[in-house]
């Protein structure tokens, strides 16, 4: 992900006038931000609109991560770290249903709660739970003490916790990828220092959980040496290829003599699996590790270098297409998302739209959707919005402001609603919060919310056509 492993203090005097801000909103401007979809994050000329703002119960929204829909279900699942849990959401009656819990929730870096930071300091590299993909009755969630939770969607709360399986890394299992059939699961640990992936036997459609590790997935030290920081993020599968498509933010020498400190700064890669045909494994540093290299054209295998990318998403579209989403948050110069042909690896970069973590192919409407916390507006500033890209042309059709650090999507395809989580205000929740008042408007609230998007295009009664689904 590109929210940064430890989020600091806000100086005093930031905190105390965020404070002051907010308490003014709360007792003057309550009366305006009652309604959901108000504001900048809910403009009346796009076509992507807001159709309303889904309220989580519990502790206040200060950590998420990824979500995820399961269009069969008419359910949407978000990494809650702020309430240790999954939440799940219907997305026909756009409700909140239940929470899937037992996770370590935010992490906290001991000591650093003090007058002048009085939330603390946040560690996500141990936080959780951070990656989450479902497939029929199973939902599986990367936590922060690196294991996977497996919950079965069709048990009662107090038992729907059926397996957690350990990859033996020291920090959190991040972002996560199923086979189409639910049989394989790919997962990064991205804050581990070298990075690696984790190949699991996922349940399918079995009724009783039986997950279990296959094999550790490595990248050769030569393409991301440790020592560094780097990391692998979000994964998709593109069920033409066969194959997992991995985000690499940075890999070394792309281009020769780059850097990962100074310009010219290294660019990214990505990473590509055969679960089929892994490299045989070897032992590293005492683990049974597939290590996977350089790109192989023969095979359409291993790491692929990019150009003017360091991604962070992942998701395939039509026409065997992959769209990245490059990150100044990873190598400054990046100003574009970039669109990749699984096969023939032919590639065109959309402008004016960067910064993305989550991204996520809605074929209900054939549009991508991007989370770009670090969007870069005209004047060069940082900004948060949802990103609206044709699927068919690879156009940007529209962006639409976003509460800060708002970089997690998802979209429901069957009924082309898309769910876009806010955290709360910042002077509320404290590092991770809302340092805008748009994500308080799009909410209605100042809680935090899953605001909830249609395109206008799409059926009236919010589902999708047949021939959509």
């Amino acid at each position: 992900m590109p929210e940064r492993l430890l989020q600091g203090a806000l100086p005093a005097f930031v905190l105390t006038a965020a404070l002051i801000a907010v308490v003014s909103l709360s007792t003057a401007g309550t009366a305006s931000a009652a309604a959901p979809c108000q504001g900048p994050g809910a403009p009346k000329d796009t076509q992507t609109r807001c159709l309303t703002a889904i309220q989580v119960p519990g502790n206040r929204l200060r950590e998420f991560d990824i979500s995820f829909v399961n269009p069969d279900r008419a359910e949407y699942y978000l990494a809650d770290r702020s309430n240790n849990g999954i939440d799940v959401l219907d997305t026909h009656n756009l409700t909140f249903k239940r929470r899937l819990g037992g996770f370590v929730g935010v992490a906290i870096v001991p000591g650093s709660i003090t007058p002048a930071n009085p939330f603390g300091t946040t560690d996500n590299g141990l936080s959780g739970p951070d990656g989450v993909a479902s497939h029929g009755r199973w939902v599986y969630g990367g936590d922060g003490n690196s294991t996977l939770k497996v919950f079965d969607l069709d048990s009662p709360d107090v038992t729907a916790l059926k397996q957690s399986v350990s990859t033996g890394g020291k920090a959190r299992l991040d972002e996560m990828a199923l086979t189409t059939n639910g049989k394989l699961l790919l997962a990064a640990n991205n804050a581990d220092d070298p990075p690696f992936g984790t190949l699991f036997n996922a349940n399918g459609d079995d009724d009783v959980s039986n997950v279990s590790v296959i094999v550790r997935v490595g990248v050769s030290a030569a393409i991301i040496p440790p020592g560094n920081g780097l990391s692998i993020e979000q994964p998709s599968w593109d069920p033409n290829t066969q194959r997992f498509l991995v985000s690499v933010p940075q890999i070394a020498n792309n281009p020769t003599g780059c850097s990962f400190t100074a310009a010219p700064s290294c660019e990214g890669g990505l990473l590509i699996v055969d679960p089929a045909n892994l490299p045989a494994p070897t032992l590293v540093n005492g683990v049974v590790t597939s290590v996977i290299g350089a790109f192989d054209p023969t095979t359409n295998t291993g790491v692929l270098p990019l150009h003017a990318c360091a991604p962070n998403g992942s998701t395939v579209g039509p026409n065997d297409n992959v769209l990245l989403g490059c990150s100044p948050d990873n190598v400054p110069d990046n100003t574009s998302t970039l669109v990749l042909n699984a096969r023939t690896k032919n590639f065109a970069n959309i402008g004016n739209i960067t910064g993305s973590d989550e991204v996520w192919f809605n074929a209900g409407d054939n549009r991508y959707y991007t989370g770009s916390s670090a969007q870069l507006d005209a004047d060069g500033n940082v900004t948060a919005v949802l990103g609206v890209i044709d699927g068919i042309q690879n156009l940007l059709l529209e962006t639409v402001p976003q509460g800060s650090d708002s970089h997690s999507v998802a979209a429901d395809f069957q009924r082309n609603r898309i769910f876009v989580p806010q955290a709360a205000p910042v002077a509320l929740v404290g590092n991770g919060g809302d340092t805008t008042p748009v994500g308080q408007e799009i909410c209605g609230s100042m809680n935090g919310c899953v605001a909830v998007y249609e395109d206008k295009g799409g059926d009236s009664d919010g589902d999708a056509d047949a021939d959509h689904q």
